[in-house]
C-alpha cells in the first residue's frame, strides 16, 4: 500500500482483480460441471408406499432372459441377474439362491435382494479362456430394486445400471401367469 495524492493505493490492485476474475470463472466452471449430474444421482425414489410383501412375491423377468422368483417366506431364486450400477459394465450374470425383503423409506419401497449362494455365472458377451478383461464375479451380491407401478397399477421392479449420468434402468416385470 502506498499514498498517492492523499489516497492510499493498493499495489498490484489490477493483479488482485485478475485473480478475482479467474477465481470467479473457476467457480462458474465447477457449478456447470456439477449441474451435469445424471438423474440417478438425484433419484429420490418412486414414492410408492402401498405394495405388500405378498404382492411382491412371485416370478419376475426382464427382456434379457433374467428370471427371479421371490418366495413368500423371504427366500429367492435368481437366474442370469446382471450387476447393479457400474458393476453392470463387468458383464457377468449371476444365478443362485438368496434372500429378499421389502423395505420402505421416505422415497418409497425397495426390494433388497441378496445372493447368498451362487450356483453359476455367465458373461453377457462371449469370453475366451485367455480373456482377462472380465473380472471374476462375486460369490455373493446385493441388489436394491425400486418398487413402482405401471399405468395399469401393476408392480414393476427396477434398478439403475451403468453410468449414472445416463439413467439406464433394468426393469423386471411379472412372469406370465404370476
Amino acid at each position: 500500500m502506498r499514498a498517492e495524492g492523499g489516497r492510499f493505493v493498493v499495489a498490484g490492485g489490477s493483479r488482485l482483480r485478475a485473480w478475482g476474475r479467474a477465481f470467479g470463472g473457476l467457480m462458474l466452471v465447477l457449478a456447470a460441471l456439477t449441474g451435469c449430474a445424471g438423474p440417478y444421482q438425484y433419484y429420490e425414489g418412486t414414492g410408492i408406499h402401498d405394495a405388500t410383501a405378498t404382492e411382491v412375491a412371485g416370478g419376475w423377468e426382464n427382456v434379457e432372459g433374467t428370471r427371479v422368483v421371490l418366495h413368500k417366506e423371504g427366500t429367492a431364486l435368481l437366474e442370469k441377474l446382471d450387476g447393479q450400477g457400474f458393476d453392470f459394465e463387468d458383464g457377468w450374470r449371476l444365478s443362485g439362491r438368496g434372500t429378499w425383503e421389502l423395505t420402505d423409506d421416505d422415497g418409497g419401497q425397495v426390494v433388497r435382494l441378496a445372493l447368498t449362494a451362487r450356483t453359476r455365472w455367465e458373461s453377457r458377451s462371449p469370453v475366451t479362456v485367455t480373456d482377462t478383461s472380465t473380472p471374476e464375479p462375486p460369490s455373493t451380491y446385493s441388489w436394491s430394486f425400486s418398487v413402482d407401478r405401471d399405468s395399469h397399477d401393476a408392480l414393476k421392479l427396477f434398478f439403475f445400471y451403468g453410468d449414472p449420468d445416463i439413467g439406464n434402468t433394468y426393469v423386471m416385470t411379472r412372469t406370465t401367469g404370476s
